[in-house]
Formats: C-alpha cells, sequence, structure tokens
C-alpha cells in the first residue's frame, strides 16, 4: 500500500481517515474528535456534568448509532458518520444537562410530553437562552435529535417487552432557514478577479461545480479531472451523498492552468488548504470589496465561506439547467426541496413572452385557422387541377387546327 500520508504536510497528516483501503481526508478531524472523546469518557467512568443515568441512557444510544442498530426504519442502514456522532453526543448532552436543571429529571427516558413541548416552546420564543444571553436560532436541530433517540428508546424498550409512548409526536421540527451570502454571476467575477492565483481557482471552483466544501473539495485529486480538464468526477466514497461524474464550463482552462504551474501529479490533491485559514480570507476580501452590508440572502458580505459558493453556484445553473433531475445530478442531492433551500429563487428572471402566451392562450383558435387555410389550398389545388386538364384539351385543339390550316393550298 502506498505511504500517502509521507507526501502530505502536517494539515494532511492530521486529518486522514481510512475506509479500507480508501483514503480520505477528513479536514475537521471528526474521527480524531471522537476517539479523543470515546477516550476521555471511558477514562472518566462516564460522560461528566450529567447524572449517571443519562451517561448511561446516551452512551448506550451512542454505541448503536456507532454500529447502526436500532436505527429507525425509514433512516438509511449502517454505521452513523463521524460528523454525526459528535453531532448527537454534543446535543444530547446539552440537553441532558438542560433537562436535569428545568425539571430535575435525571433520567431523560422519564420526560413528559408536556416537559418536553414546553421545553422546546420556550427554547424557540428565547425564553430558554444562550450562555451569552442571545436567542437560539437552531432549535429545530435540537428537536431533530430528540425525535431521532426518542424512536431508538422506544425501539429499545419494545424489544424488552416494554411499550413507550412516543412524547415527541408534537414537537415542532420546522425553523428559519440559516441566512448566507449571496453573490450574483457579476458579483463572483469581481471577487475572483482580486483574488491570488490560488484563491481564484478555488472559487471558480467552487462556484463551476457547486461542489461541497470542504469535504468534498478537499478529496479532489488531479486524477479525478479528465485529460482535458473538461469533466470532474466526485468518487463515491468521498460524497455525502453519491458520486458523479459533472462537466467544468466556467474554470476548466484555469484549473488547466493551475495544475501545470504547481506541477501536480496525477495522485496529488488538486488543493491543499486549511479550511480555516481559507474562510478568513474569503471573509476580508468581501469585506474589502463589498463592505459589511448584508446581500440579499440576509448574511453580511464580510461573513462570506467557501460554502456560501454552493448556494451561489445553485442560483447560477438553476435557470440554466433543462430538467430538475439533471440539476440535482450536479449538486449529489437525492431530493428536489434541496434546490429551493440552497438557491431561495435568488437571480431568477421571468422568462415569459407574449410568443409564450399566445401559443397558451390562442392555441385552439390557431390550430382552427390553420386547418380552413389547409382545406383552402387543398381547394384550390383541386381548381388549378382542372384548369391545367382544360388547357391541355385546348392545347389539343390549337395544334390540330394548326396542321389543317396547313393542309389548305395558299391560292384556293
Amino acid at each position: 500500500m502506498r505511504l500517502y500520508p509521507l507526501l502530505l504536510d502536517n494539515f494532511y497528516i492530521s486529518r486522514l481517515s481510512w475506509k479500507g483501503d480508501l483514503m480520505k481526508i477528513d479536514p475537521y478531524r471528526h474521527k480524531e474528535s471522537w476517539i479523543r472523546w470515546k477516550n476521555k469518557v471511558r477514562d472518566l467512568g462516564g460522560i461528566p456534568d450529567i447524572s449517571r443515568q443519562n451517561s448511561e441512557i446516551i452512551l448506550k444510544y451512542l454505541n448503536d448509532m456507532e454500529f447502526g442498530i436500532n436505527t429507525a426504519i425509514g433512516s438509511r442502514k449502517g454505521a452513523r458518520s463521524f460528523t454525526r456522532l459528535n453531532t448527537i453526543r454534543k446535543r444530547l448532552t446539552f440537553l441532558a444537562k438542560k433537562f436535569e436543571v428545568v425539571f430535575e429529571v435525571e433520567d431523560i427516558t422519564l420526560l413528559t410530553e408536556q416537559q418536553v413541548c414546553s421545553f422546546f416552546v420556550d427554547m424557540r420564543n428565547g425564553i430558554i437562552k444562550r450562555q451569552d444571553g442571545r436567542r437560539y436560532r437552531a432549535t429545530k436541530d435540537f428537536v431533530k435529535t430528540v425525535k431521532a433517540f426518542w424512536h431508538w428508546w422506544q425501539k429499545v424498550a419494545k424489544k424488552a417487552g416494554k411499550e413507550v409512548e412516543d412524547i415527541t409526536v408534537y414537537l415542532d421540527s420546522s425553523g428559519e432557514k440559516p441566512e448566507w451570502v449571496y453573490l450574483n454571476e457579476k458579483q463572483v467575477r469581481i471577487f475572483c478577479d482580486n483574488c491570488n492565483l490560488k484563491y481564484k481557482v478555488i472559487t471558480m471552483f467552487l462556484f463551476d461545480t457547486g461542489i461541497r466544501a470542504p469535504t468534498e473539495l478537499l478529496n479532489v485529486k488531479v486524477s479525478d479531472l479528465s485529460s482535458d480538464f473538461k469533466e470532474l468526477n466526485i468518487r463515491e466514497e468521498t460524497s455525502k451523498t453519491f458520486g458523479r461524474r459533472i462537466k467544468l464550463m466556467l474554470c476548466s482552462e484555469l484549473v488547466k492552468r493551475y495544475v501545470k504551474e504547481n506541477n501536480l501529479g496525477k495522485e496529488d490533491y488538486l488543493f491543499k488548504f486549511s479550511p480555516s485559514v481559507a474562510n478568513r480570507y474569503l471573509k476580508r476580501l468581501a469585506k474589502k470589496l463589498f463592505g459589511d452590508e448584508k446581500s440579499l440572502a440576509g448574511q453580511k458580505y464580510s461573513d462570506l465561506t467557501m460554502y456560501d459558493f454552493r448556494h451561489c453556484s445553485c442560483c447560477y445553473w438553476l435557470p440554466r439547467y433543462k430538467s430538475e433531475s439533471a440539476l440535482k445530478f450536479r449538486f449529489g442531492w437525492k431530493k428536489s426541496d434541496k434546490i429551493h433551500y440552497y438557491s431561495e429563487m435568488l437571480g431568477m428572471r421571468d422568462t415569459i413572452s407574449e410568443d409564450d402566451l399566445l401559443v397558451d392562450v390562442t392555441k385552439t383558435e390557431l390550430e382552427k385557422r390553420l386547418t380552413m387555410s389547409e382545406h383552402k389550398s387543398e381547394l384550390l389545388e383541386s381548381q388549378v387541377d382542372v384548369m391545367k386538364g382544360r388547357l391541355a384539351e385546348i392545347y389539343v385543339h390549337v395544334n390540330k387546327l394548326h396542321d389543317r390550316a396547313k393542309l389548305i393550298p395558299c391560292g384556293n
């Protein structure tokens, strides 16, 4: 097996994870964070700062999720990702602490429907606040975590011969969509023109492909590009949803130049950088170029990140793709609602014309007129045919008279 880590800098060495014989860069060290936390919990004999009962039930839940056991019927099969595991343990630990303080309940499986509903209503309304005194904006994410946990608990209890009521039925899992930074095509061009070569290639690549950053982006190798740099293969093992081969329509020549100038080989990663450093660069430049005002998507230009380019890319490609399924394939989406989630229809325009209206409104009338015209044309053709026949008869008679005239002597 080739020792890829020896060829990479420290940033990449610390962020590599393995899936069989496949290597995948983990830019946020989710696997490392998960293993470190598990070791800490093992050494301490449980999750710190919460009750023993809550610690035991949460650890049992996380253990099942790590191996894909007792998962919901409608959810995907298999072990949950390290990203998901870290998210679950952080949110559940937070909620366990809150429930212990607010309701004095040291076992979250003993919560009532009234308690969980009132808790999340208070969180949504700002009665339960963050440590900095501000209102929670992601209440729906905590609700979804509790729902998933409770449905797991119902399944586990049922296996033990105990029926558990679903206390999460009335929980509201809706919520405000996070704000983001919208750049139109002209603004993207201005931004890229003011970047150094490295970031110019990165931002145009993000805008063109709509690739997930940094997860899919940092796992792109030169070998994933076609020989003419016109296509990109996003591998199955590096994608959040599914692998796909897409066309590079805006940045092909730029990427080709970048690969050549950096002497990158087939097995080299296309980009090597720290996501946090890259986002700081984007924020500074965006503020310099566009100020600190809010973009049309609600977020300030000074908050621009790599992931905002996925939103902007969706806005750019939405009116250009002829089919919804083709657009979903490019972005690696399985559900159509993602299109509106990422674009919010920004940059769209009404393309209806008077010609379109004419066709839609008066189509039947036009068809009738066309049919009448066809009938008139057929009638005229019949009349012409009759006239041709009569002219032919006249022509024959004229020839006969001409021949007879020749036979008459001139002197008579």
